[in-house]
């Protein structure tokens, strides 16, 4: 069996009386872009510094390779870092910025000066080699924390939340690059974020962390279609909650009662499979139909507000048991032309795309 290219094994991380990162396991592949996502305080922050070498695990190990990394400092890893503040040096050129890491190797000064250029030139910032770091845009400058950590190849880069601290239109900019540069150069990258759409929408997977663990692993359409728990159900993608009553359970699906009394069957269930105790199911808006008319097995709600989004139709509803539904209908769905508020409606969906969880 081949040994994977990284692989960390069982890291825990305690400080004090706090955990706060138990049994994180996984492997990487080399030249795969994966993603750390999670809130604040889900240890994958902590869990990327014990990658780097800048904390160490209370128990655990990480192989690069197939050799632990664990005894080698975190200068000695030869693992680039780009941090969510860009770190340039204030009183040097971009270019002896970017060239610090190769002077502090002592590369000869025509390696240095070809990888600088190369670099600066992958980032599409040539000929800024003399500008200073206060003469350049915060997105600038995050492209020249980016040449400085790809300057001496490394074989994996580390980036933790390097885009948080730029505007919604610049974020996107740079991830495109971060996206078009990950290709060009087949580079392994770690990538610690929050923002759930900036990892649908760079990585190759994405570890889903919650409360020091990862709940779950996997590309974003696995996640999104295929959640194994309620967190990562509410987390990847929009989605709504009602509180339902589990009937019976089969295998790995379930029979529910709705608020209201609708009775749905074939609904897929994670964490039990308990008759009698409650569940909460999942729906997602985009695959919620909606009627004016009384549908059999549909469930009855009251529109509470329209909202104008574009190419779609946002319609907020209302269970009378009082749980709140969005339902996301395509611009120009029949429906709209005749809905307003205070109207009621009933609420049908495709039970396959529907997750109970216990």
């Amino acid at each position: 069996m081949t040994e994977p290219f990284l692989s960390i094994r069982g890291i825990r991380k305690v400080y004090g009386d706090v955990t706060a990162v138990r049994n994180v396991t996984m492997d990487v592949a080399k030249g795969e872009f994966m993603t750390f996502l999670g809130p604040s305080g889900s240890g994958k922050s902590t869990t990327l510094y014990i990658l780097a070498g800048f904390q160490d695990p209370t128990e655990g190990d990480i192989l690069l390779n197939g050799r632990s990394l664990l005894s080698t400092p975190s200068h000695r890893r030869n693992i680039g870092m780009v941090f969510q503040r860009y770190t340039l040096f204030p009183h040097l050129s971009v270019g002896e910025n970017v060239a610090f890491p190769l002077r502090i190797r002592r590369r000869p000064q025509v390696e240095v000066s070809e990888r600088v250029k190369a670099a600066l030139k992958l980032v599409r910032l040539a000929g800024f080699e003399d500008r200073m770091p206060t003469q350049m845009s915060g997105g600038q400058q995050q492209r020249v924390a980016l040449a400085r950590a790809l300057v001496y190849k490394p074989p994996v880069l580390l980036m933790d939340e390097p885009l948080s601290a730029l505007d919604k239109k610049l974020r996107e900019e740079i991830q495109f690059e971060i996206r078009r540069i990950h290709q060009e150069t087949g580079v392994t990258i770690l990538y610690v974020t929050h923002d759930q759409e900036e990892a649908l929408r760079l990585s190759d997977r994405i570890a889903v962390f919650s409360e020091g663990e990862i709940d779950q692993i996997g590309t974003g359409q696995e996640l999104y279609a295929d959640p194994a728990t309620r967190f990562v159900a509410g987390f990847i993608g929009d989605s709504n909650f009602i509180d339902a009553q589990v009937m019976a359970a089969e295998g790995e699906k379930a029979r529910l009662a709705l608020p209201g009394g609708t009775v749905i069957d074939g609904v897929p269930i994670r964490g039990g499979h308990l008759a009698g105790k409650k569940a909460s199911l999942l729906l997602r808006p985009e695959r919620l139909f909606l009627s004016q008319k009384p549908l059999e097995a549909g469930l009855p709600v009251t529109v509470d507000d329209i909202t104008f989004l574009g190419n779609n139709i946002e319609v907020s509803t209302r269970t009378s048991k009082g749980d709140s539904l969005s339902v996301r209908l395509p611009f120009g769905h029949e429906a709209i032309a005749t809905l307003n508020r205070g109207d009621q409606a009933w609420l049908s969906f495709d039970t396959g795309s529907a997750y109970a969880f216990q």
